[in-house]
């Protein structure tokens, strides 16, 4: 068990246009890095990718089906100093932003699951439009008020660390989740398994489905961020134990139109691209158009769990593996908001299932009713009023 929590986890859909990228004006593919220059990434960690691939395999403890309740491999915590019965609940929610749709989905799944909950009189949220200063002082404005819980998601990992500490620090519990912090004072950290497992449900797939020798293209969104730094140290530490060729790792800044033209791009000049990984799938679509352009068959490709790409990937009959970052994560806090205000246990790290889509299971999750950009894994079904509030 790790002692500090960094940043574990991050939308998978970033949305992140108008980033910078480390890609030449022109797209132009640089040169095939050797087995020799694929060194690991310095946000590799040995014992962490270890910790998240055996967490692949671990048997969740939990209610069946509700894979928002359950845990892996928990280290549970007494909470009887937060006790607080009788209900009549104010709970308080320090969002980074809600600026992509896998956060829309995701924040739409927690309004619905405080609806579940009649001893919450009281929902207070405040959105820090992904700017840290903004959520920096939502979170003192909200330890100044009559929170019988915080919930944070954080915006960035270090510069809130100070903020969420000092919100401990009022006696108040605190929940973070989906991003982490530099700190164990929250009661418990909620997260799905973590990035090195996602980046290797990808690289793992194209390893089994690419022949030795063939060209894989890796997408990715953009460089720095922790989470998106470990799905690709994981599919790089596996690709270089592999007899595959990365003949290109481009940044796409998220956006669809870049994604084309760079797939078009190395088609042109490579000649041929044999598989493609993505560090996160909200523009698999447009790789795949690009193939489709070009009129060449589409390769295995990694993609991620959005409607759009899931039908294509049905209508299409392609080759590809979808791992998920589910929205179902933020059914939790709230879930264990409550169990911490009741006195009951909840683990310490509470590490959720991260399942992953594949061609046996992909129909069951394709929903020609919901928008292009729904997550599949938002664990919504079944809550009332579904499908409304996700459209």
């Amino acid at each position: 068990m790790t002692k500090r929590w960094s940043v574990v986890v991050v939308a998978g859909a970033l949305a992140l246009a108008g980033c910078s990228s480390d890609l030449p004006a022109d797209n132009t593919p640089g040169d095939s890095p050797s087995k020799s220059e694929a060194a690991k990434s310095e946000f590799f960690d040995q014992a962490e990718y270890e910790r998240q691939l055996a967490f692949r395999s671990a048997t969740p403890e939990g209610p069946d089906g509700k894979p928002w309740e359950q845990m892996l491999q928990p280290e549970l915590v007494d909470t009887a100093k937060f006790a607080k019965p009788g209900g009549n609940y104010t709970l308080c929610f320090s969002n980074a932003a809600v600026n992509n749709p896998w956060r829309q989905v995701g924040y739409k799944t927690m309004q619905e699951e405080v609806k579940l909950h009649p001893e919450i009189s009281t929902f207070t949220v405040l959105d820090a439009e992904a700017k840290d200063d903004k959520q920096i002082s939502d979170i003192q404005s909200l330890s100044a008020k009559n929170c019988s819980a915080i919930i944070i998601s954080p915006n960035t990992t270090a510069t809130l660390t100070p903020a969420v500490e000092q919100a401990c620090g009022t006696g108040v519990p605190v929940i973070v989740f989906d991003r982490g912090v530099n700190t164990t004072c929250p009661v418990t950290f909620i997260h799905p398994i973590g990035g090195f497992a996602f980046g290797a449900d990808g690289a793992e797939f194209l390893k089994e489905k690419v022949k030795p020798g063939g060209k894989i293209l890796a997408l990715r969104i953009l460089p720095g961020v922790d989470v998106l730094e470990q799905r690709w140290a994981a599919a790089n530490e596996i690709f270089a134990g592999s007899e595959l060729d990365v003949a290109g790792v481009e940044f796409t800044d998220g956006d669809a139109a870049k994604t084309k033209s760079i797939v078009s791009d190395y088609l042109q000049r490579a000649g041929q691209i044999d598989g493609v990984w993505m560090d996160a799938g909200a523009t698999a679509v447009a790789a795949v158009e690009a193939f489709q352009d070009a009129g060449v068959a589409v390769p295995p490709i990694v993609g991620e769990d959005q409607q759009d790409f899931l039908r294509l990937w049905v209508d299409e009959n392609l080759t590809a593996v979808a791992p998920t970052y589910p929205t179902y994560q933020w059914r939790t806090p709230v879930i264990a908001a409550l169990k911490i205000l009741k006195g009951e246990q909840v683990p310490k790290e509470w590490v959720l299932p991260q399942p992953r889509i594949t061609s046996d299971n992909v129909t069951t999750y394709v929903k020609q009713d919901m928008p292009p950009l729904h997550y599949a894994m938002c664990g919504c079904e079944e809550m009332p009023g579904y499908p409304g509030p996700w459209k």
